[in-house]
């Protein structure tokens, strides 16, 4: 079996003015549907959720703030499936609640 990263990107907007109500009601969601793939086995390292803070190196020692990209989503975090397939993997990535938020999956497998 090999391993999956499923990488979430959303739209990119503040939660802190988000209602506590409706974050915890997304909490639950996420908490749903990665414990979903978990009790199936196909659960890799675990969940990571990623900090808006960060810098971005390029080539030449270039550090730019970041990690801000020139789209208007942002990689808010990613989590690690176990899986025999790319489509398998895909599949897993079904019910993401990123996708109802406009926002995107992108399924790579880890070498």
């Amino acid at each position: 079996m090999k391993e999956f990263a499923l990488l979430f990107r959303q739209p990119s907007y503040d939660h802190s003015k988000t209602p506590a109500d409706e974050m915890k009601a997304l909490s639950k969601k996420w908490q749903d549907w990665v414990g979903g793939i978990a009790a199936q086995g196909k659960l890799g390292s675990g969940s990571l959720r990623l900090s808006l803070e960060g810098k971005v190196l390029k080539a030449g020692g270039v550090i730019t703030d970041g990690p801000f990209v020139e789209i208007r989503e942002l990689l808010g975090s990613f989590i690690t499936v176990k899986a025999d397939t790319l489509e398998e993997a895909t599949t897993l990535a079904h019910g993401c609640p990123a996708l109802d938020a406009n926002g995107s999956v992108e399924i790579r497998a880890i070498m």
